[in-house]
C-alpha cells in the first residue's frame, strides 16, 4: 500500500463513523432479518444483530426459517413482503436470483477491511460471485456420531453412513434432496469430482435414489439444523447429518461426546440477500454492509464457520482453525449451486415422490 497502515485504518474508521451517522437517521425504524436459529443464529445475534441495533438505533426483528426458496417465492409473487434480509444457502441462491426473488446488491456499499484492504480484494471471490448476495460464511454439511451410542465400530467414511450392517441404527437427515443425493452417489462409489456430472443424468439420479433406498426405513427426517444435535444427544439416531457448526457448538460449549466425520462433506457459503420488493431495501443494504465487516465475520468462528473476508482471519480464535471446513477441503466437495439452480425444482419433485413410495 502507498499509504501507511495507520493512515488506512484511520480513513476506514472515519468512513465507518460517517456510515453509522447516516444510519442514525433510521432510528426507530425496524428491519426483519431471517436466518437459521440455533447456535448459528446466536452467533449472528451476538456479533451482527445486537451491535447493529446498538450502533444504529434500528430495531431488528430476527426470525428463523428452514431454508429453500418456497417462502421467498410466495412472498415475492404475492407482493406480501414480510422479510427484508435473508441468510440464504448458496446452494439455493442461484435459483432464487435467477427467478427474480432477490434484489441486486451493489458492491460499492461494502466497506474496506479492518486493515484497509478494499472489499473487492478482501472478500474471497466466491463471496461476491453472485449479484444478489454477499457471502458471509464458509460452512459444511457433515455427519457425526455420539461416542456413548455408536458402539464398538466407529464411522469413518461416507460409505459407513449408508452401511447399516456395519453400523446398525437410525440415520438422521434433513428432508431435502440437496446433499443427500450427493452423499448417496459418493457412498455408491462415484468419485467426488464426478458427482454432479453423474447426477445430471437420469441414470445417475436413479442410482442416487436406489442408494437412498438402502437406508430409507432407517432414516429419521428433520427440517431444521437446530434439531440435529438433539437427535444425536438423545439417541434418536446413531449417525446424524448437520451443519458442522451445530456439532462444534455442542462439543465446545456443552462438552458433548460427538465426533465429526469429514469424509464426503459438502461445503458451501451462506450469504446475505435482500428480498425483491422489500420497502426497506436501502436499510437492508446498510445492514449487510455492517454485518459483513471484518470483525462481525470473525465472530462466526465461535461456531466453526469460516469468514469470507481475509482481514477477519487475524481476529479469529486460533483454536477454531482445525474445526473450520477450510481445514478439510480435501475430504469433501463444493456444493453445486449451478447444478441445483438447474435441477433443484425437478429433483425436489422427484424427491418428494420418492418419500411417498
Amino acid at each position: 500500500m502507498a499509504r501507511s497502515l495507520s493512515t488506512g485504518i484511520s480513513a476506514f474508521a472515519l468512513a465507518a463513523a460517517m456510515g453509522l451517522a447516516s444510519l442514525g437517521a433510521h432510528a426507530e425504524e425496524s428491519l426483519t432479518v431471517v436466518s437459521w436459529g440455533g447456535s448459528y443464529g446466536a452467533a449472528q445475534k451476538n456479533h451482527m444483530i445486537d451491535p447493529f441495533q446498538k450502533d444504529t438505533g434500528v430495531k431488528v426483528l430476527f426470525e428463523d426459517y428452514s431454508g429453500g426458496v418456497a417462502e421467498m417465492k410466495a412472498q415475492v409473487e404475492s407482493g406480501n413482503i414480510q422479510w427484508d434480509v435473508v441468510d440464504v444457502e448458496v446452494i439455493d441462491l442461484e435459483r432464487a436470483c435467477s427467478e427474480g426473488l432477490l434484489e441486486t446488491i451493489p458492491h460499492d456499499i461494502l466497506p474496506a477491511g479492518a486493515d484497509g484492504t478494499p472489499a473487492e480484494k478482501d472478500f474471497i471471490p466466491d463471496a461476491l460471485s453472485n449479484e444478489c448476495a454477499i457471502g458471509n460464511i464458509v460452512w459444511s454439511v457433515v455427519y457425526a456420531y455420539n461416542e456413548k451410542t455408536i458402539g464398538n465400530t466407529k464411522a469413518t467414511s461416507i460409505a459407513d453412513f449408508f452401511d447399516t450392517a456395519k453400523i446398525p441404527g437410525k440415520r438422521a437427515m434433513r428432508k431435502r434432496p440437496q446433499v443427500n443425493m450427493e452423499w448417496a452417489l459418493m457412498a455408491d462409489g462415484v468419485a467426488p469430482k464426478d458427482v454432479y456430472e453423474v447426477l445430471a443424468t437420469p441414470e445417475g439420479q436413479e442410482r442416487a435414489f436406489k442408494k437412498l433406498d438402502t437406508i430409507k426405513k432407517d432414516i429419521v427426517w428433520f427440517d431444521s439444523w437446530s434439531q440435529a444435535p438433539q437427535l444425536l444427544n438423545d439417541g434418536g439416531a446413531v449417525l446424524v447429518q448437520s451443519a458442522n457448526g451445530r456439532f462444534y457448538d455442542s462439543i465446545r460449549k456443552e462438552g458433548k461426546p460427538f465426533v465429526i466425520v469429514w469424509d464426503g462433506h459438502v461445503y458451501d457459503l451462506d450469504a446475505w440477500a435482500v428480498l425483491k420488493g422489500s420497502p426497506k431495501k436501502d436499510l437492508a443494504f446498510k445492514f449487510i454492509a455492517y454485518a459483513t465487516q471484518s470483525k462481525p465475520l470473525a465472530g462466526m468462528s465461535d461456531v466453526a464457520y469460516g469468514p469470507t473476508r481475509k482481514s477477519s482471519t487475524p481476529m479469529m480464535d486460533p483454536a477454531a482453525a482445525p474445526h473450520l471446513p477450510t481445514a478439510h477441503l480435501d475430504k469433501g466437495i463444493r456444493a453445486g449451486s449451478e447444478f441445483w439452480a438447474d435441477y433443484g425444482e425437478s429433483l425436489g419433485e422427484k424427491f418428494n415422490e420418492w418419500l411417498l413410495k
